[in-house]
C-alpha cells in the first residue's frame, strides 16, 4: 500500500470512528435527557393529583377524573392511580390504561420515595407522598409519542448524516491527501528516471518549510557529490586508459618491426606473434575502457542527423577487412515511413560502433561464420534485426546480457572480454534508443535495435 493510500485510509478511519461515537454519545445523552424530562412531567402530574385530593376539600375524585378528562393528553396516554396509606386505591383516572403493580411496589415506594421503569411501551412513575395526617402513594404511567418522535428522528437524522458525511470524509481526504503528494510522486518519477546518463538531474524546491522540499534539497546535494564521485571515476579512467595506450602501441609498433624483420628466427616470430595477440587483446580492452568513459560523458550532443542504413554499411564494411571470412546477410523491408525512420539524431561515430559490436558479436560466436542483418519499422520506430544460428543464451545468462564483463558459455574459445554489448548498450541509451535479445522459433540468436523517433 502506498503512503498517500495509507493516510488517506488512517485518517478517513480515524474520521468515520471519531463521528461514529460522537453520533452515539449525543444519541445516548439526548435518551437519557428525554426520560429524565419526561419523569419530570409525570412526576408534576402525579404531585398535582394527591395534592388535589388532600388540600382541597371540595374537590373529591370524580370531580378530579372530570378535570383530568378535560385537560388530559392523548399523546401520554396516562393512567394515574393513588392509594392511602392502607394501600388502599382511592382514586383512579378514567382512560383505559392499566399499570401492573403491587403491594410490594408501594412498599418500596415509602422506604424510596420515587422511583421510575419501564414497562412495555410505557413509562411508570411512582412517589411517595408524606402529610401529617396520612400517607398517599401515586403511580402514574403514561408514554412519550412525542419524545420517542423527536428521538426517533434523531436517530435517523444521526444514521444519515453519519454514512454522508463519512463517505464524503473518504472521496474528500484521498482528494486532498493525493494533492498534497503530488509533489512527492513527481519526486518519485524523476528519480525512477535518473540513470548514469543524466546524473545532473535535480528536483525544484520552492520553499524550505514543507518537508518534501527539505527532502528534495538533500537529495539534490546528494546528487551533487554522487555526480562529483562520478565524474572523477570517469575522468580516471579515461585518463588511464589513454596513458596506457601510448606504450601499448610502441610496444606493438617495436614487436611488429621484429616480426618483419628477416634475421628473426621461425621460433622467436611465433613467441613474438603470441605476446602481439596478448598486447592487442590489452589494448582492445583499454580501447573499450576509454569508449565507455566518453559515452558517459553529460556533454554529449545528438544535434546532427544521419541515415542509419549508411552508418549500417559502414560497419558492414569496416566488419569485412577485419574479418573477410564472414559473411552477413542483408534485407531491407518496405513501407512507407522507412526514409524518414532511417534518418536519427545522433553521433555518427557511436551509433557506427554500437552496430559494428553486434555485427561482430552475431558473426564471431555463429556457427557458420554468418550472420543475418534485417531493416524494418514499427509503427514509426526503426528495427535492426542482427541473427545468427549459434548456441543460444539460458535465462540467466539473458538477464546479465548487458552487464560489463558478462561472458556466456558460448564464449569459450573465443577472444574477449564482455565489454561489447555493454557499449552498446550505454550507447544506444544515450540515443534514447533499446537493444533487446530473444531466441527465434528456429532457435537462432536474435538482437533487435530499435530506434525510436
Amino acid at each position: 500500500m502506498t503512503l498517500k493510500n495509507r493516510i488517506s485510509l488512517l485518517v478517513s478511519l480515524l474520521f468515520t470512528i471519531l463521528f461514529g461515537l460522537a453520533s452515539t454519545v449525543i444519541f445516548v445523552l439526548y435518551s437519557n435527557f428525554r426520560k429524565e424530562e419526561f419523569r419530570d412531567r409525570l412526576e408534576i402530574k402525579a404531585l398535582s393529583n394527591i395534592k388535589l385530593l388532600v388540600n382541597v376539600k371540595e374537590v373529591d375524585d370524580q370531580l378530579l377524573k372530570m378535570i383530568d378528562q378535560n385537560s388530559i393528553n392523548k399523546l401520554y396516554d396516562e393512567k394515574t392511580l393513588v392509594f392511602d396509606s392502607q394501600f388502599k386505591l382511592i382514586y383512579s383516572s378514567i382512560d383505559d390504561a392499566k399499570i401492573n403493580w403491587s403491594v410490594d411496589d408501594l412498599k418500596y415506594l415509602k422506604k424510596h420515595k420515587t422511583f421510575f421503569k419501564q414497562q412495555g411501551d410505557y413509562e411508570v412513575y411512582g412517589v411517595f407522598y408524606d402529610t401529617k395526617d396520612k400517607d398517599f402513594y401515586a403511580l402514574i404511567s403514561a408514554t412519550d409519542d412525542y419524545g420517542k418522535r423527536k428521538l426517533l428522528f434523531l436517530r435517523y437524522t444521526l444514521v444519515i448524516s453519519y454514512i454522508f458525511f463519512t463517505c464524503l470524509c473518504w472521496v474528500l481526504t484521498s482528494f486532498m491527501v493525493k494533492k498534497a503528494m503530488n509533489p512527492l510522486g513527481l519526486f518519485h518519477q524523476k528519480i525512477k528516471n535518473i540513470n548514469e546518463n543524466n546524473l545532473d538531474t535535480r528536483i525544484k524546491s520552492k520553499s524550505n518549510k514543507n518537508e518534501i522540499d527539505l527532502i528534495a534539497n538533500e537529495f539534490n546535494f546528494m546528487m551533487d557529490r554522487i555526480e562529483i564521485s562520478y565524474q572523477k571515476q570517469k575522468e580516471f579512467t579515461a585518463h588511464a586508459s589513454h596513458e596506457l595506450r601510448t606504450p601499448l602501441s610502441r610496444i606493438t609498433s617495436q614487436i611488429e618491426n621484429v616480426v618483419a624483420d628477416p634475421k628473426t628466427t621461425v621460433e622467436n616470430r611465433s613467441f613474438l606473434k603470441t605476446i602481439l595477440s596478448d598486447v592487442n587483446q590489452l589494448t582492445e580492452l583499454i580501447t573499450s575502457l576509454l569508449t565507455l568513459s566518453k559515452i558517459d560523458t553529460k556533454n554529449q550532443e545528438n544535434t546532427e542527423t544521419h541515415r542509419l542504413d549508411e552508418i549500417l554499411f559502414s560497419a558492414i564494411e569496416n566488419l569485412n577487412k577485419s574479418f573477410p571470412d564472414f559473411v552477413i546477410l542483408f534485407e531491407m523491408e518496405e513501407s512507407e515511413n522507412l526514409d524518414s525512420a532511417l534518418e536519427i539524431k545522433g553521433n555518427k561515430n557511436l551509433l557506427e560502433i554500437a552496430i559494428s559490436n553486434v555485427l561482430k558479436n552475431a558473426c564471431v560466436y555463429s556457427d557458420n561464420k554468418q550472420a543475418k542483418v534485417k531493416i524494418s519499422t514499427v509503427g514509426d520506430s526503426l528495427v535492426i534485426s542482427i541473427s545468427n544460428t549459434g548456441k543460444t543464451l539460458t535465462e540467466n545468462e539473458q538477464k546479465n546480457l548487458f552487464q560489463p564483463f558478462m561472458r556466456g558459455e558460448n564464449s569459450k574459445g573465443t577472444a574477449g572480454f564482455g565489454l561489447g554489448l555493454r557499449i552498446v548498450n550505454r550507447i544506444l541509451n544515450l540515443h534514447h534508443s533499446t537493444i533487446t535479445y530473444s531466441i527465434t522459433n528456429t532457435n537462432e540468436n536474435l538482437f533487435q535495435l530499435i530506434f525510436h523517433p
